[in-house]
């Protein structure tokens, strides 16, 4: 393990006060769609119901804060590109962005906005960094990437350490929980499966019958949010006291649970007629 944590601090590009307006309740489920966007995806949610995700706007990606029924924009200053992927209990904000200040216009690097300043993080050597998720201590998990190889990694107490399942050709981390168990996906023999990192294990998570799963999102009780695929066709689950649930928002093409937390409300996207939006599960099903 080396250390690595490269501060960078910007002023904070963030201001309240977008309504909800795309908000609609279907089944149990409520759209959350940044208004005027292209894109929408809620992708992490913490104890207190705060939303972080993506949104898109023609030539433009951008992070989002959705609190009580209102949105923030966040982007990381001078960035072309930001994202914003998990969210603390008091509100640190982990994510992605691209920089075109290097010189290398498409390479992605790691950031957490904290108390309204922003820490840039790369993993030492790497080609790109991506941050993923965040737990209450702090510790940041995500992927990285040297030549065409992908990698998880555990960033903690300014200390990285790489995670890669045994004997496959990619490891992506996804999620942290309190207690440091880690969640993502592995590829092997070209099939994806997903993954639970504990205490040093690795365990296969498969959904049964599908060809593709993916570990995306994990809570201190030990429930798993994510996405498997069967027959070309993409849903959402929730694992939790050893038995699968599928997610399908109604009418959707595709699903993908993301997130959840300590009270079992989950976040994800769903793409109805070529178009995805964000949603909020609440509770647990």
């Amino acid at each position: 393990m080396r250390r690595h944590l490269a501060a960078c601090l910007f002023a904070l590009s963030f201001v309240l006060g977008v309504t909800s307006k795309g908000l609609a309740g279907t089944d149990g489920f409520t759209t959350i769609d940044f208004p005027g966007a292209t894109f929408n995806s809620a992708i992490g949610i913490n104890s207190r119901g705060d939303i972080v995700g993506q949104y898109n706007t023609p030539g433009s990606v951008h992070g989002y804060l959705w609190r009580e029924g209102k949105f923030a924009s966040i982007d990381v200053p001078g960035a072309t590109f930001s994202l914003s992927r998990g969210i603390t209990p008091r509100g640190n904000i982990v994510g992605q962005y691209v920089d075109p200040k290097t010189g290398q216009s498409f390479l992605h690097h790691g950031y957490l906005l904290s108390r309204g300043s922003f820490t840039t993080f790369d993993f030492p050597g790497a080609r790109e960094t991506f941050g993923f998720g965040i737990n209450p201590r702090g510790d940041i998990v995500g992927l990285y990437t040297i030549g065409s190889v992908a990698h998880g990694f555990l960033l903690s107490n300014g200390t990285f350490a790489s995670i890669d399942f045994p004997g496959a050709s990619s490891t992506l981390a996804w999620g942290i929980n309190s207690a440091g168990d880690i969640v993502g996906q592995y590829t092997s023999a070209g099939v994806t499966h997903g993954f639970l990192f504990r205490r040093g294990s690795f365990t296969t998570i498969d959904f049964p019958g599908a060809s593709l799963t993916a570990a995306l999102g994990n809570t201190s009780e030990g429930d798993i949010v994510g996405q498997y695929a069967i027959a070309g066709v993409t849903h959402g689950f929730l694992l939790s006291e050893g038995e699968f649930a599928s997610i399908d928002f109604p009418g959707a093409s595709v699903t993908i649970t993301r997130g959840i937390n300590s009270e079992g409300d989950i976040v994800g996207q769903y793409t109805i007629a070529g178009v995805t939006h964000g949603f909020l599960l609440r509770g647990n099903l």
